[in-house]
């Protein structure tokens, strides 16, 4: 069975060949006896390097990428929803860091258009940005499976990011401060981690 993995040994994202196999006792070069239970295993079909089913819990660059894309269009979604649909620098910030990501539709009228599907409402029609609870599910589902592949500074820039969207338009709102509490949650930064990075934020120039 062929597939894709991250090649410990080529450093990269190459394609791989599923192998069981056993250890046999053997007389005379024939096996007569099997030791142990069956080894299963993959080989890289690029340098042949032969590793354990361990190593196809490793994310795939290819796949660690389009998770951090999300993750940065997911967050900037939620900052929007939670009260920056009225900022033109808040919009402004958050097409910025959409675009960073890879979106190459990440124009006002895009975020608008997305923020309104997914909370439930016609394109035009005025957004309640209390309503959040949907992306707080998104939120969730974007930010915790990436969340084990990424170091704490890392998950501490995504989470800044969100914080650039809020304070592009003044201070943070209360339902700003939540939605970044959430997406530190998901992100697997403690509370007191959270509190240090939204404070320091609000000393960083933009």
């Amino acid at each position: 069975m062929l597939g894709d993995f991250f090649c410990p040994g080529c450093g990269g994202d190459r394609n791989y060949r599923r192998q069981h196999g056993r250890r046999w006792l053997r007389l005379l070069g024939s096996p007569v006896l099997p030791l142990g239970p069956v080894l299963a295993g993959v080989q890289c079909t690029n340098c042949l390097g032969r590793y354990g089913l361990e190593s196809l819990e490793q994310l795939t660059s290819g796949r660690l990428t389009a998770l951090l894309r999300d993750a940065q269009y997911t967050i900037a979604l939620a900052l929007l929803a939670a009260g920056g649909t009225s900022s033109a620098a808040a919009r402004a910030e958050a097409g910025e860091l959409v675009r960073a990501a890879g979106f190459e539709d990440g124009g006002e009228a895009q975020l608008l258009a997305a923020l309104a599907a997914l909370l439930g409402v016609d394109a035009g029609e005025p957004l309640d940005l209390g309503a959040t609870d949907g992306l707080l599910v998104e939120l969730h589902a974007a930010l915790e499976p990436l969340a084990p592949h990424l170091a704490q500074q890392g998950r501490e820039r995504l989470l800044l990011q969100g914080a650039r969207i809020a304070l592009a338009d003044g201070r943070y709102l209360p339902q700003e401060r939540a939605a970044l509490a959430a997406a530190g949650g998901c992100l697997r930064l403690s509370a007191t981690v959270v509190d240090q990075l939204l404070e320091a934020a609000t000393r960083t120039a933009h």
